[in-house]
């Protein structure tokens, strides 16, 4: 795979400031792919010199001018759409029909979404005597993770950039690839030297150089909820801003009444979806007592047609595997049955996991409590839609979930009670437009639509 041996600063690709760099590895036949530099904290700070250079002349830029260059981007995108989904599969490993509906797909739409947002948001507005103006915080760095390397710097760096502020991206070192691609596509879309800069590096080293530098004015984090409590601490200390899309643990609760096998196999699509590496996947299905055995059918007749290697691909990295190969091992010391899959690797070559499925799950164990972070599904019994509710927040997370019933009003009435964010109602289909993000640990802030924009803004007022 085509790489970059330097960090794009300033618009120009500049060498490193070390010699070490950070092995790019395909998952799914675990060979070196390319090598990309290991940013310090020197190449930090020139990039946040760089940013801050640049941000007087981005937020003055009209709105409208901001929206055209965002517009643009997102033309370059869709036109380097089967690159990016090549280099995606290459370097996460997620099956190319996959890379290139989602993972090269869903970023055009987000990006085009901040085009109009751009130039139609309201960023002056008049109350009684007061004129009230939301302007750019300044300066962000954005640190994104691994699963969706695109979609999760678009949906930082795009808002950011609509609100007139200037980035820079730290992308996790597994996926470094698509944030080059990402890096080129701003160039050719012609935005301003030093608005986007990138420093592809290690998470304690560049990562925390970022998230501690004292011009960078704000922090977007989407990773682990550990990790975001560190990053949390470190910009609480200096009173910068931060926005934290953390872990999951969601809830596909399925109620009386509801279509059980469409609810059942939507489920274990979502799961399955991109290996189980979706922060969040509804991994804990809850079903009435009547109906248990029967979801537990439909859900290993609709897990049989996820073959790793075919429909599923690998985890991202030999680590990630044995995690999630030591949670299942966890799952049957603790009691759960499995019923499909199991800790075994399917395939001699890769950082495979096989599809898994475990009936007999109660609330406390620990694979219906922590982030498994794999194509696991753990199916719980409930007795009553109060026993689901308490089971459904009974974590200390609260990102997503689904709630399927015999019609949308009663959904809708369980899901206003449910302690998430963001909740698809019979299958709602996904919208690039409404705010995702979580309640309790699961992060702080939104991403995506309005919402998503108004992270980057702060505001004043002036009486008169």
């Amino acid at each position: 795979m085509k790489a970059h041996d330097g960090m794009y600063i300033g618009g120009a690709w500049r060498p490193a400031a070390g010699a070490d760099t950070i092995a790019v590895v395909n998952p799914a036949d675990e060979q070196v792919i390319a090598h990309v530099p290991a940013g310090t904290a020197a190449d930090v700070d020139a990039a946040v010199r760089a940013a801050r250079a640049a941000f007087p002349g981005w937020a003055a830029t009209p709105p409208a001018e901001r929206a055209a260059r965002i517009g643009a981007l997102r033309d370059v995108l869709a036109s380097r759409r089967d690159e990016i989904a090549e280099t995606v599969t290459a370097e996460l490993g997620s099956p190319l029909p996959m890379s290139q509906a989602v993972h090269a797909g869903v970023p055009v739409l987000v990006v085009g979404s901040y085009a109009e947002l751009a130039a139609t948001y309201a960023f002056e507005e008049r109350h009684g005597n007061s004129t009230v103006l939301l302007e750019p915080v300044g300066v962000v760095g954005a640190i994104t993770p691994w699963n969706y390397p695109l979609h999760q710097i678009v949906a930082k760096v795009a808002p950011a950039l609509a609100a007139g502020c200037t980035v820079v991206l730290k992308p996790a070192e597994d996926t470094p690839l698509t944030a080059q691609l990402f890096a080129e596509a701003t160039a050719e879309a012609g935005l301003p030297a030093g608005v986007f800069n990138l420093v592809t590096g290690l998470g304690p080293v560049a990562g925390q150089a970022l998230a501690a530098h004292e011009d960078v004015d704000l922090v977007s984090f989407t990773g682990s909820t550990a990790v975001g409590k560190r990053i949390g601490a470190t910009a609480g200390g200096a009173v910068k801003r931060v926005a934290l899309e953390l872990g999951g643990k969601s809830a596909n609760v399925i109620l009386p009444g509801a279509d059980l096998a469409r609810a059942v196999n939507v489920g274990v699509a979502n799961v399955m979806s991109n290996s189980g590496q979706t922060c969040s996947a509804w991994t804990r299905m809850l079903v009435d007592a009547d109906r248990y055995e029967e979801a537990v059918a439909l859900a290993v007749a609709a897990v049989a047609k996820y073959v790793p290697g075919e429909r599923v691909g690998p985890l991202v990295n030999a680590k990630q595997q044995a995690r999630v190969r030591g949670y299942i091992e966890k799952g049957i010391e603790e009691g759960a049955r499995v019923v499909a899959g199991g800790p075994g690797a399917p395939l001699g070559t890769g950082y495979y996991v096989s599809p898994t499925v475990f009936a007999d799950v109660t609330p406390e164990m620990t694979i219906a409590q922590e982030e498994i972070f794999g194509p696991v599904i753990s199916i719980l019994k409930y007795e009553d839609e109060d026993d689901a509710l308490r089971i459904a927040n009974g974590t200390v997370y609260g990102l997503a979930g689904a709630v399927w019933a015999a019609d949308d009003a009663e959904a809708v009435a369980f899901a206003r009670r449910m302690d998430t964010g963001q909740v698809d109602i019979n299958g709602g289909r996904f919208n690039p437009l409404a705010p995702f993000g979580g309640y309790k640990q699961s992060g702080v802030g939104r991403e995506l639509g309005s919402h998503g924009l108004a992270e980057y803004l702060q505001t004043k007022s002036l009486q008169f």
